[in-house]
């Protein structure tokens, strides 16, 4: 029982840290070297998915948004790579995508799990260089 007490208090005080980078306070996201694709949701892939939240929020059809890119990553933590102030995220590896769109020549982009459909994320981290 003391050993269960003990490995506990460890794996609290590990969460209790945070994410502390060395990134310039940005968390290193990793391209993936898996060699399965992230599981879509029903509506298609993630590619797919954000064309279509993004035609549906620009109120444009869906032809008119370029699929810039679509990657497989590795996000540092729970946050998906689009960390917002003062949440706190999990604090393991997970795998996912991220897709660039554009319309207009602006880009937006949309990042995804395989637990959580493509969303916008209007202020992603920076990837480590």
């Amino acid at each position: 029982m003391r050993k269960v007490l003990t490995v506990a208090v460890v794996a609290a005080l590990l969460v209790a840290c945070g994410n502390e980078s060395t990134t310039g306070g940005q968390p290193p996201m990793t391209p993936s070297t898996s060699s399965s694709p992230v599981p879509a949701s029903p509506g298609g892939t993630p590619a797919e998915q954000a064309v279509a939240d993004l035609a549906q929020r620009l109120g444009v059809d869906a032809a008119a948004v370029r699929v810039v890119s679509s990657d497989e990553v590795t996000w540092p933590d729970g946050s998906l790579g689009c960390p917002e102030p003062g949440m706190m995220y999990t604090q393991m590896l997970v795998p996912g995508n991220r897709t660039i769109l554009e319309v207009g020549g602006k880009q937006y982009a949309y990042h995804s799990s395989a637990s959580r459909a493509p969303f916008l994320c209007e202020h992603p981290a920076r990837p480590a260089r």
